[in-house]
Parts: structure tokens; sequence; C-alpha cells
């Protein structure tokens, strides 16, 4: 879902920012960083929720930019790159047959915010954008897993979780001391089943109505606006049933949560669905067996957020995607163009000795 849930320490992204600025500074600077790596052949970006304030359900994920600043990324996105439609990629994956500096749009898990602001702006900029959608949120009847545990630990306190977890997996259950160890270490950890014990009990201890919440929270995109995004042009992108861990997903539930996403997707937009997107984007979620179940079931692409570059050849169903969050274009250069290139060096170089 969010890629970058652990947060670097204050020092740490000074000193990137300052990196960043200095290389955005040098004449030529994206020639250069093409000297740092292999062919760049398709840059992806993926965001989740445009909002002006965080709420309590929201805050502390890492998944919220404001619009104005979405509009500056797409004001920098337009200026140097060319934004391409999802059939472009499908077309020529490996960028060869693209224009330069190709890239792809994509937001992740269907927050009613990109009706009031990425679509829009997307409009305003030329943009063409993946939404991923999970449709057991559609119209606001219950509450992401994620979103949930969010407003638990937001209004209640970690005690409240990890009572949860107790009830879950055992009194003997390691403490969570954070929301991010709930999606990096719990959520990873348990299966389907158990992920519903720990939800009903969080809203036991929290005395909380899951969906009285969530239709005054309204944080998600209706059936009705999914058909409007689909007939404006935007494609609707498969990111599972209720937003699991895929490697969760046995061969009784992947059926449940991959194949009953696409067909009520494609029946609330009336288009194919094409593409996957993994939810919390680790490669580590994406077996192969569910790859091939992906292949088998009409989906054609698959899009994880690990922020590294994709490289000439890359494999259609292991393209990766950045978060893009800067308030400057020497950060958002960098987080683009240069990071992820080195993100692709060592992992290219890892690869090979393993």
């Amino acid at each position: 879902m969010y890629p970058s849930y652990q947060s670097e320490n204050g020092s740490r992204k000074g000193a990137l920012k300052f990196a960043a600025q200095a290389f955005w500074r040098i004449p030529g600077c994206f020639g250069i960083a093409r000297l740092l790596g292999p062919a760049y052949s398709l840059r992806c970006v993926v965001f989740h929720d445009i909002s002006a304030e965080e709420t309590p359900f929201t805050r502390g994920m890492g998944a919220s930019i404001t619009p104005t600043e979405f509009e500056s990324v797409l004001r920098f996105l337009t200026r140097y790159y060319n934004p391409v439609h999802l059939q472009d990629v499908l077309n020529d994956a490996d960028g060869r047959g693209l224009p330069p500096r190709p890239l792809l749009v994509t937001f992740d898990d269907g927050y009613a915010s990109v009706m009031e602001w990425a679509a829009p702006l997307c409009r305003k900029f030329g943009v063409p954008a993946v939404f991923f959608l999970n449709a057991a949120f559609l119209d606001n009847h219950r509450l992401a897993p994620d979103s949930f545990v969010c407003f638990v630990a937001n209004v209640l306190g970690m005690e409240t979780i990890n009572a949860a977890v107790r009830v879950a997996k055992g009194v003997d259950s390691p403490k969570l001391n954070c929301m991010a160890e709930v999606f990096s270490r719990f959520f990873p950890s348990i299966s389907l089943a158990e992920r519903e014990v720990f939800l009903d009990a969080l809203a036991h201890l929290g005395r909380i109505n899951g969906g009285k919440l969530a239709e005054e929270a309204h944080l998600y995109v209706t059936r009705k606006q999914v058909g409007e995004l689909a007939s404006s042009g935007f494609e609707i992108g498969n990111h599972t049933y209720t937003h699991v861990r895929c490697r969760s997903l046995t061969t009784e539930n992947v059926a449940g949560e991959v194949d009953r996403n696409k067909v009520e997707l494609e029946a609330v937009s009336g288009k194919k669905v094409r593409s996957f997107s993994v939810p919390y984007g680790s490669s580590k979620d994406l077996s192969s067996d569910l790859v091939g179940h992906l292949k088998l079931s009409g989906h054609e692409v698959v899009f994880l957020s690990e922020n590294a570059a994709n490289l000439r050849d890359v494999d259609q169903f292991h393209l990766d995607r950045v978060s893009a969050h800067a308030d400057n274009e020497g950060t958002l250069f960098f987080q683009i163009e240069v990071l992820p290139r080195l993100r692709a060096t060592r992992n290219r170089f890892f690869r090979t000795r393993v």
C-alpha cells in the first residue's frame, strides 16, 4: 500500500535534500543520472490520498499529499517527462517504442480525494492515470483494514491495537510499538482468518460500529464514480478485494480476493481490468503462483512499489513504481531519476550474487 512506512530520520532526510538540490543544479543532470546505472525504460509513480489535511484514518501512514503539492508534482512531471497510457506500456513494456522519459501515473486504494483532486488535475495537465481499487470498500459500507487500524491507533492508542493482537494471536504475541509495525510485521505474519479476528477484536474493544464509521468517514470512491473515471478515459486496475497481504493468499481464497475484485470492477466500470497492483508493493508478496494465477485470470501487467528503476526488457509482471512526494523539483528529480537507478543497480548486484 504505502511504500515508505518507515520514516527517515531528520539528518538523513536533510542530507538527501542537500544532495538532491546540488545534483539538480548541475547542467545536464538528466544525462549524468543516466551514467548511474543501466537504461531506465519506464518511470512509474504512485500516489494515494490527495488531501489538504490528514485525518485520523490516514495520519501516520505517509499516504497523503496536499492538492498544492500534487499540482506541483504534475507540473514537474509534464515538464520533464512524457506521460503515457497503460496501453502504451502494454505495447512497449521495455520502453523501446515509448517516447523519451516515458512516465506512467498510478493511484492506489481509491480514496474519495481522487475524484475531488487527482482526476481533475490529471485532466488539467493531460496526464493519463491508472486507479487501483478494492471493490469491498466502494460506496463506504466498510473501512479498509489499514484505515481502521490507523483510526484506532490515532484515537485510542497502541494499547488497543496490542490487545486485539493478543486476541488474534495469543497472550504471548510480541508487542507492537507503532502503527508501522502492524503493517510491516503483524499483517504479513497472519492468515486472512486471523486478520478478521483481529479486526473484529478492534471493533469490540474500541466499541466501534465499523459500518457507521465508514459511512461517516466517506473515505473511498463510489461505484458511480468508478464508472465516471472509466468513461472519462482513466484505467481501472485490480488491488485485491479487501487489500490483503498477498503472501497470505491460499489456493482457497485467491479467487475471492483477485478474481472477485476483477469481476466487480469490470461490472461497475464497464471496462476490462488488465492490471494488478500488489497491496503494500513488496515483491515478497508476488509469488510465482500468484503471477501464474494473474496471467490465467486475464491480467496483463503487475505493479510493485519498491522505488527501483524499471530496466530494459523488464518483466511486465514485475514493474516497479516510485513514490513521488516532495515540495521542490530537486528532490523530485532525485526520487524519480537518481535513487531508483541506484536501487536497481543494488538489486541487480545482489541477485547476481545470490
